[in-house]
């Protein structure tokens, strides 16, 4: 079950001070920054394991005024693989990506991706490492890949009123909060 809320920290605060306790925004988002790493920890020994096949595309979200890439895959069902932030968009981090969400779940047996030439060749590279009975069928279609597409929406929702990140790590735990909501 995903657990989305588009609350703030000054939503909680307000929150907080209707049941009596005076806690600042600042510290709420302090305690995510500490606390979000051993959060996800422990949610990854339990998380389920993904399906075989996967939907995978980037969007775009601000950073400190400037558009950075997010990289993502979901499984058929919805639950995230992984993600993967980047300043860039090409091969190299494709292929970082995909090496990561792999070694971190399982090699799929088939991968949904748009028509980028980037993603492509990324998985065209990891096939050529793979042996024939482990290779990853790649399909290139822009309609089948609307789960996660559809997807994008709830990120640019929860970002919207947050005025976009401040810098990369905060931008990188704030991804792991949801995905450790997200599949447990």
């Amino acid at each position: 079950m995903k657990y989305c809320f588009s609350l703030s920290y000054r939503d909680l605060e307000d929150m907080m001070r209707m049941r009596g306790a005076r806690v600042d925004h600042s510290t709420l988002q302090r305690w995510v920054i500490k606390f979000v790493p051993l959060i996800d920890e422990a949610v990854s020994k339990r998380k389920r394991p993904v399906g075989g096949s996967w939907r995978m595309d980037e969007t775009y979200v601000k950073l400190n005024g400037k558009w950075i890439y997010l990289y993502r895959a979901v499984d058929r069902y919805g639950d995230t693989v992984n993600f993967f932030l980047s300043e860039h968009r090409d091969k190299s981090v494709a292929f970082s990506f995909f090496r990561k969400a792999i070694t971190e779940n399982n090699i799929p047996k088939k991968v949904v991706i748009d028509k980028s030439g980037s993603n492509k060749a990324a998985l065209d590279t990891i096939n050529t490492e793979l042996d024939q009975d482990h290779t990853i069928q790649i399909f290139q279609n822009k309609y089948l890949n609307n789960r996660v597409e559809q997807d994008h929406r709830f990120i640019k929702k929860r970002l919207k009123p947050m005025l976009s990140f401040k810098c990369f790590k905060s931008a990188a735990i704030a991804r792991r909060h949801r995905c450790a909501t997200n599949g447990v």
